[in-house]
């Protein structure tokens, strides 16, 4: 015996509930085509130029890129080496070492000309790390990964400079 549905009490997804929809006028309808044709057209004009000028309207090329299969990826550090004999990576954050990875990557240039500027690392980091042995040595380093056929391939550590605090 086969069964039938109970019967519902009006609550039927055919059947209207609340407040009817009211439609949108010309007007919000042509504003909210204009705006969308103005924003697609700002995304295509900073795309086809593939310009960062007018970011948010183009690329952000910084992110949104992949390197050519044959080619150098470079990560530059900071390394230190504490009294104890330890060497390790100084993690540029404003939180740990006081300076960003985006301070030191401009000042490339300017602080293998004069590498006492990474002094502002090394009293950044000993700052905020007070239990640790005092640093003796700081090296700016950059990994050098070489991309083959867009594999991974060799890595090798440029030393770029080094300072020593004085004693």
């Amino acid at each position: 015996m086969i069964k039938l549905p109970l019967q519902r009490q009006g609550l039927c997804c055919n059947q209207p509930v609340g407040q009817r929809v009211r439609g949108i006028s010309k007007t919000s309808y042509a504003w909210r085509i204009a705006a969308t044709v103005l924003g697609i057209g700002l995304l295509l004009n900073g795309s086809l130029r593939m310009s960062d000028d007018a970011w948010p309207f183009g690329p952000l090329s910084q992110y949104a890129f992949s390197p050519a299969k044959d080619t150098t990826i470079v990560i530059t550090r900071v390394e230190g080496l504490l009294a104890d004999g330890r060497r390790f990576d100084l993690p540029l954050r404003v939180e740990t070492a006081g300076i960003s990875r985006a301070e030191i990557e401009a000042r490339i240039p300017q602080i293998t000309a004069d590498p006492s500027l990474l002094r502002s690392v090394a009293d950044g980091w000993s700052s905020r790390h007070r239990g640790e042995p005092p640093l003796i040595r700081v090296w700016l380093v950059q990994d050098q990964t070489r991309l083959v056929d867009g594999r991974v391939g060799p890595t090798r550590l440029v030393e770029l400079t080094a300072w020593e605090p004085p004693s």
